[in-house]
């Protein structure tokens, strides 16, 4: 079967190879044809090493498709199932689970050190346990979350991580009050999601911040109130909040200096959101006074800081309703054989969500 794969961490193209074998397949498992798949930029940070991840692999973690073939003690999955691959699968029993915060549980990273696929050279991994650039893989059950027949593979696959962190940021991690004042750093896909995320709570104020054009443009399409460049932060931050800052900041880049940036336009006693991924060698520094002083709220959101079965029901209601737009997300479309022109249209910017149509 065909996967796309990048050889060595630090190479910056994927090839598309068809001697690529989905392995694993057993007791408690699931193969699964994978029909729309996502770029999301934590691929991206995989593939440069700014996220640990074993090569040679399988990037993508944002997908949906249809049960081909179940294993022995599967339940709740038939074959012809609809689909949609969670790469963060709650396990039920660890503490973390039992404690109701489901997003912390670490079963499904267990999955990331053990190979997906196989080819004549040897074993490949799957990103993030998974591996959605392919048209086969095998993972735990627990990874297949049944989708409704209404919801489209493409729509499916956002849902799979990049819409349900951002909504999950805003909705679940700051749980922000009508009325507020908010402004989100880097708005891709996620961020765009966490503007849609503060519009549904009512935030008064929505301040867009990416030094990309086209994206601060999307920004107000999805309900932003305004859209700068981070140069222009300073003074929109002046002119909205009387240089107090901002209730909520979001810093959706995964960089300390973003997150320092973020952390200066919050106001004292407002909340800071962390949900990039970074590096686990980019520090955040912040000194002891004020920390004590500012009385700053700094909430990291992994995965939308909520239950993700209940995440994904509430995000194909939203839907459903038209109270968010996800087929807009969706701002350009390329076949699995050029999934490299993906890349390149989520590095420059110029895609907010590209679709890899298998």
């Amino acid at each position: 079967m065909r996967a796309a794969v990048l050889h060595e961490i630090g190479q910056d193209k994927l090839e598309v190879l068809d001697d690529v074998e989905a392995v694993g397949f057993g007791p408690g498992k699931v193969r699964i044809r994978v029909r729309a798949t996502g770029l999301c930029h934590s691929d991206l940070s995989a593939m440069s090493g700014v996220l640990p991840q074993p090569a040679p692999f399988v990037p993508g973690h944002e997908g949906a498709g249809e049960i081909l073939e179940v294993g022995e003690g599967v339940r709740h999955l038939r074959v012809g199932d609809r689909v949609v691959v969670c790469w963060l699968p709650a396990c039920g029993s660890c503490p973390a689970c039992k404690r109701g915060q489901t997003e912390l549980c670490l079963a499904g990273f267990m999955n990331a050190g053990t190979p997906n696929f196989k080819r004549p050279g040897g074993d490949v991994f799957g990103f993030a346990g998974t591996g959605t650039f392919t048209e086969e893989v095998v993972v735990d059950a627990g990874c297949a979350v049944p989708i409704p027949d209404d919801v489209p593979f493409d729509i499916a696959a956002l849902i799979g991580c990049g819409v349900t962190t951002g909504l999950g940021a805003a909705l679940n991690t700051a749980d922000l009050e009508a009325g507020s004042s908010v402004a989100v750093i880097g708005c891709g896909g996620v961020g765009i999601s966490v503007i849609q995320g503060a519009r549904l709570r009512g935030a008064a104020e929505i301040v867009a911040v990416d030094p990309v054009p086209s994206r601060r443009e999307a920004a107000l399409r999805f309900g932003a109130t305004r859209a700068v460049s981070p140069e222009e932060l300073p003074d929109a931050q002046q002119q909205i909040t009387a240089g107090e800052g901002f209730d909520h900041v979001f810093e959706v880049v995964g960089k300390s200096a973003t997150a320092r940036t973020a952390y200066d336009n919050t106001r004292r006693g407002g909340t800071l959101v962390v949900v990039g991924a970074g590096a686990m060698d980019d520090f955040l520094q912040l000194n002891m006074f004020e920390l004590f002083f500012d009385e700053k709220r700094i909430l990291p959101s992994l995965y939308g800081g909520g239950d993700v079965l209940r995440s994904y029901e509430r995000t194909i209601a939203l839907w459903r309703a038209g109270r968010i737009d996800l087929t807009g997300l969706i701002t350009h479309r390329v076949p699995f054989a050029d999934v490299n022109e993906a890349l390149d249209q989520m590095r420059t910017g110029t895609a907010l969500r590209t679709c890899i149509e298998m």
